[in-house]
């Protein structure tokens, strides 16, 4: 296998955006001791540009603001029933 085979883009299984912060569920593979395993993480980031820059830019979220909560609430839940129904509550 060449190195440019190996390079497989991860894409996003499903993404929420509200105004400048999205949720997105990612598909991950990992080898495990007989297969491959799949799960999926959740990652929440913010977008935003620099004074005197013409750049956006996104960062995964470590400060919330007060008007990013209701946002992300609805947006992780959304996230929460898409991992549950597709899933189940046992998957792993």
């Amino acid at each position: 296998m060449t190195n440019s085979e190996k390079k497989v883009k991860n894409l996003p299984y499903k993404k929420w955006k509200a105004g400048n912060v999205e949720v997105v569920i990612w598909n991950n593979k990992k080898q495990g001791d007989n297969a491959e395993l799949e799960f999926k993480t959740v990652s929440v980031s913010r977008s935003y540009k620099k004074k005197d820059e013409n750049i956006w830019r996104n960062d995964v979220i470590h400060n919330l603001r007060r008007q990013d909560l209701v946002k992300l609430s609805l947006m992780l839940h959304e996230a929460q029933k898409e991992l549950y129904l597709t899933e189940g509550e046992g998957h792993e």
